[in-house]
């Protein structure tokens, strides 16, 4: 019996948001990681962050072809087995290299459940249909991102931070064998392709040949730029310039819980306004949105608590563009794709995740105590973002 559409959503939220409990649910330990690890360059922290992220990106290149050769599910148990076994060398880490390089190899596990996820998406619907489902995908799955921080946050006030790895080992282990009961392989004999560099060589280039798939990509690179660089950040600032480092958990999980709301309207729209147009408006909205904050902020606007609550209100809108884009973008870039699901996946989940990856780490390291180095990028990030997309609305007329 094939698994119920509302249970199917569930799953699919579930391995997607491995990647998110990887990355938030650590966000309040960078301040104990700084002081234990590297109390002389607190901004390294950030590399915890960065390296998983790096990692599941360089794996995304591996684990779509070998889940169009092997079957979804193999790969999807090869990459869990990864993930838990550096999940648990982060645990007994006594010094900042080891944890960044277990991050790395932890994060190249974590992109078997993300790819995997997507290709299982692919497989089962298609078009501005299957724009809705992840559009449902990502309502659930916003819901990890605001209970991750606040789990975290209660681990350190119990254990060690190197606990939250054993939470993340825990939910590893449960995505994974429902993923083992519920899910059928989709992919017979028949259908697979040959894990061989000249059918792989030759999807890449089918891939890059298309323009609209070129196009969803870079744009991809702006938005996810965006989003990376407030994940990397926003702790810092809640702490550095505006001294709420206990109450941010607490914030984070509103910011998150609300944005949430931004998939759920994408998923009520798209179908009206087409998937292109929305990722358009999204950008301009926070070009002229990140502009104001960068006025606010010179003005002395930012300061003080009503300051705190502008910045907290453009967070929101930085994760609110993501949930308008990031599963439109997906969406376009994987429409002409099913014969090749599995490789499509990891092509452009790898290409637009490490652009986005070297942006923002590359913009944290700047960071200087204030929102100013973070304002700035975004700003340079939404107009580049906002030129994309429009090229992404005309690609059908792009000779």
């Amino acid at each position: 019996m094939r698994i119920s559409t509302p249970e199917f959503i569930t799953l699919m939220a579930m391995l997607v948001a491995t990647v998110a409990l990887s990355i938030d649910a650590l966000l309040p330990a960078l301040p104990d990681i700084a002081e234990q690890l590297i109390p002389n360059e607190p901004n390294q922290a950030q590399l915890v962050l960065s390296a998983f992220i790096v990692g599941m990106a360089l794996g995304t290149f591996f684990t779509g072809p070998l889940s169009d050769s092997f079957g979804r599910k193999k790969i999807l148990y090869f990459g869990a087995i990864i993930y838990i076994i550096f999940s648990a060398f982060c645990i007994f880490a006594t010094n900042l290299e080891t944890v960044v390089i277990a991050r790395f190899m932890q994060g190249i596990g974590a992109a078997a459940p993300r790819v995997v996820s997507q290709a299982l998406v692919r497989d089962l619907y298609s078009g501005r249909e299957m724009a809705r489902i992840s559009s449902f995908i990502m309502v659930i799955f916003a819901l990890v991102p605001a209970v991750a921080p606040l789990l975290g946050a209660g681990v350190i006030s119990v254990f060690d931070w190197r606990f939250i790895f054993l939470i993340f080992i825990i939910f590893a282990l449960i995505s994974t064998c429902w993923t083992a009961i519920r899910i059928q392989e989709p992919l017979t004999p028949g259908m697979r392709i040959p894990f061989q560099l000249q059918p792989f060589k030759k999807a890449i280039i089918e891939i890059i040949s298309l323009k609209i798939v070129r196009f969803a990509i870079i744009t991809l690179i702006f938005a996810g730029g965006i989003l990376f660089l407030g994940i990397l950040l926003i702790q810092q600032i809640f702490d550095q310039f505006y001294g709420r480092s206990d109450s941010f958990p607490v914030w984070f999980a509103l910011i998150a819980v609300m944005s949430a709301s931004a998939s759920f309207l994408n998923s009520m729209i798209v179908m009206r306004f087409g998937m292109r147009r929305l990722v358009s408006v999204s950008f301009y909205v926070q070009l002229i949105f990140s502009t104001c904050m960068l006025i606010f902020y010179h003005k002395g606007l930012l300061l003080g608590d009503f300051g705190f609550a502008i910045f907290v209100f453009w967070i929101f809108g930085i994760f609110f563009q993501a949930g308008l884009t990031f599963g439109n973008l997906t969406a376009l870039a994987m429409e002409p794709l099913g014969h090749i699901a599995g490789t499509g996946a990891s092509v452009v989940s790898a290409l637009s995740t490490l652009g986005s990856v070297a942006i923002a780490a590359i913009a944290g390291q700047f960071f200087d105590g204030t929102p100013y180095i973070m304002i700035v990028s975004i700003i340079f990030l939404a107009s580049f973002g906002a030129f994309s997309a429009h090229l992404l609305l005309k690609c059908d007329r792009i000779k």
